[in-house]
């Protein structure tokens, strides 16, 4: 346990930065800084953890279109690194869409509220967005002997302002975080070449970011996982998002549409140390995209290396 404090730290650290309040007050309307009205990058549903954690250095670059419903077409190039820290059980992990491009509807220009101004640059661009860094710590291990014993994963995540087009609804101007824990279990089938695991994932957990100065919105999140997973594929599909408080309160009713629920469909196909991944995934509410991924990642034992 002891080789988990540093991590656990880097988590407070991150949580007291994600608090810092903007230096003004800059939003018309807070109750209108929501998943929503902004790009498909802005604060999407976070990918869940199924129960594990990375064990090797990895790095995946990957390819994502973004269809609008509203007539936003946005594709962008994106990149995650994931490093162990010291032990198998814990590792750091950022990710970002490096560049996105974008183009815009002018239906979808008023329905987000761009003023006049910033409206023709609205229309066709591109951007760098936001950095994600994340804590992943797993607590408790499946084992053969102990039949009961679930996966146990939590996670401490910071959101930080660097992405830009505030004024062309694109990123939000102030950062965020979130916190969650997922329990997983597997179930061995077939035997020999046949062999494979069916995996059942629960996830729930803390989002949050900031609107205003000095005023966030909090959200709980959640999500459900089916997993099927051999030696060489892996496919999952993920029922997961957030409901946030600003669709109740007084300032706005319900017109904060902060509540995104999405069903995705992940696909990796492993050759040695390489990893084919696609991805799908369908806004349901208060996510008015449709995602398409495709990309590559090369796996490292850094641990193993280090023997």
């Amino acid at each position: 346990m002891r080789k988990l404090i540093l991590p656990f730290m880097l988590s407070m650290a991150l949580v007291a930065a994600a608090q810092t309040a903007l230096d003004k007050p800059v939003l018309r309307n807070v109750t209108l800084i929501s998943p929503y009205y902004f790009g498909p990058n802005a604060f999407a549903v976070p990918d869940m953890l199924d129960g594990r954690v990375q064990s090797e250095l990895r790095v995946e670059l990957t390819g994502d279109y973004f269809h609008g419903n509203r007539g936003d077409h946005t594709a962008d190039a994106a990149l995650k690194v994931n490093v162990p820290l010291w032990t198998r059980r814990a590792n750091l992990s950022v990710w970002m869409p490096v560049m996105e491009w974008y183009h815009n509807s002018n239906r979808n220009i008023t329905a987000c509220r761009i003023q006049p101004a910033h409206q023709s640059e609205a229309k066709k661009g591109h951007l760098g967005g936001d950095v994600y860094v994340s804590a992943d710590m797993q607590l408790l291990q499946e084992k053969k002997d102990k039949k009961f014993r679930p996966d146990w994963t939590i996670r401490a995540a910071l959101k930080t302002a660097s992405g830009g087009g505030f004024y062309l609804a694109r990123y939000y101007d102030g950062p965020g975080y979130f916190f969650d824990t997922s329990l997983a279990k597997s179930f061995t089938l077939g035997k020999g070449k046949w062999k494979h695991r069916l995996r059942l994932v629960a996830s729930t957990g803390f989002l949050c970011w900031q609107t205003d100065n000095g005023r966030q919105n909090d959200a709980v999140q959640y999500g459900a996982m089916l997993k099927w997973e051999n030696r060489y594929f892996a496919l999952s599909e993920a029922l997961g998002g957030y409901n946030g408080w600003e669709h109740n309160a007084g300032n706005g009713g319900n017109i904060a549409h902060d509540c995104p629920m999405t069903l995705k469909t992940n696909f990796t196909y492993k050759i040695k140390q390489w990893e084919i991944v696609a991805a799908y995934q369908y806004g349901i509410r208060d996510y008015p995209y449709q995602q398409a991924r495709l990309g590559v990642a090369y796996n490292i034992d850094i641990l193993k290396l280090k023997k």
